[in-house]
């Protein structure tokens, strides 16, 4: 059993809320408030699954009932309450409508995320959520946009779109996929992902590998779930066959030192979510999580939160429990604050002004 680490001084959530940062493995159908939810549902006429003051416990469930059930979705853990989970984002992003409604969702997400002082975030989006949108999937983008437009003109954080693949889906759907994205160039989408329980689906990485070249040859850029319900082999394929960039969670890699050593000599980040992990069973707890020995092989990691409302937490909650837990510094959370900044698929300008900004909060003196 892991040793725990000793127990290092409380670092203050208001603290990390002011070191800027940016969010590089979040899905926006993970940060549906509860207002959101009570106010689609009436605007649609839907009826609540169950008590509202149960509305994210439910979503834990397999009995959970809804319409129009995927079977992939944002985590993939492949727990237990896994497919609840999955049908209750199925469910909640069915409330989602109208244009001015996608936009709304889009808007809140752009605070939600300022609140905890990201300056810019690299948010997914898997349309096979959005079950009134099927067929119009670039509709959908074009309304998360205006939201995210009208968000940055009103000085809240910037967002780019990876717009994510599910794993069960074709390999001709997904070449479709891209070569809408390819074409029509939808703004804010920056990039191309893949979610989805691995353990269902299996070794995808063959399948997807020319949607995936396609984006790469487009200029689109590439970040793959794997790494979390599976193991290390997910991790092989994405950055073999479908030309990852990042790698969203990853922490299974900690099992393979070729792999380990492929990581830091290719410079690959990992999105590495450890409240996602301990409370969909890939650990049991978060001493058990391998986030400091990745940190110590030199990997390039980062610290993000998921699914953070089901989950039940934001960004500076779980920075400050990883600080606890592993006895990380105020040091230790602006190096993680630097390498967000520099794994975001944020433009150029935007990664230096927000690395000039970070430098200056680091150096100027404390009160």
């Amino acid at each position: 059993m892991p040793t725990p680490v000793p127990a290092a001084p409380r670092i203050d959530e208001q603290a990390i809320r002011a070191l800027p940062k940016a969010e590089v493995h979040i899905h926006l159908e993970g940060t549906f408030s509860l207002h959101d939810m009570l106010v689609l549902a009436k605007e649609s006429g839907v009826t609540l699954p169950g008590p509202a003051r149960t509305i994210f416990d439910i979503s834990t469930h397999d009995d959970f009932s809804a319409p129009s059930v995927t079977t992939g979705g944002g985590t993939g853990a492949g727990s237990a309450g896994l497919t609840g989970f999955l049908r209750f984002l199925d469910w909640q992003c069915g409330l989602v409508r109208t244009p001015e409604q996608a936009a709304r969702v889009a808007y809140a997400f752009a605070a939600r995320q300022t609140a905890s002082g990201i300056r810019y975030s690299d948010v997914i989006v898997n349309p096979t959520h959005w079950n009134a949108w099927r067929g119009r999937e670039l509709d959908l983008l074009a309304a998360l946009s205006e939201g995210f437009d009208e968000a940055a003109q009103d000085g809240l954080c910037e967002t780019g779109i990876a717009y994510s693949l599910l794993r069960s889906q074709t390999a001709r759907e997904a070449e479709d996929i891209v070569a809408a994205l390819t074409y029509r160039r939808p703004e804010r989408v920056v990039a191309l992902s893949v979610d989805g329980d691995e353990k269902v689906t299996g070794r995808t990485g063959e399948k997807f590998q020319a949607a995936f070249s396609r984006a790469a040859v487009a200029g689109l850029r590439r970040t793959v779930h794997a790494g979390e319900s599976s193991g290390p082999a997910g991790v092989w394929d994405a950055i073999d066959l479908l030309q990852a960039e990042r790698i969203d969670h990853g922490v299974r890699s900690i099992e393979d030192p070729a792999l380990i050593e492929r990581l830091v000599r290719d410079e690959i980040s990992l999105g590495v979510c450890p409240r996602s992990n301990v409370s969909l069973g890939i650990y049991p707890d978060w001493v058990s999580h391998p986030l400091p020995r990745l940190l110590d092989a030199g990997v390039r990691v980062t610290l993000n939160t998921d699914d953070p409302v089901p989950l039940g937490t934001t960004l500076e909650a779980d920075w400050a429990v990883a600080a606890a837990q592993f006895g990380f510094t105020e040091a230790d959370l602006a190096g993680f604050a630097r390498r967000s900044i520099e794994a975001s698929f944020a433009s150029d300008d935007l990664k230096r002004d927000l690395l000039t900004e970070l430098d200056a909060h680091v150096a100027a003196p404390t009160s």
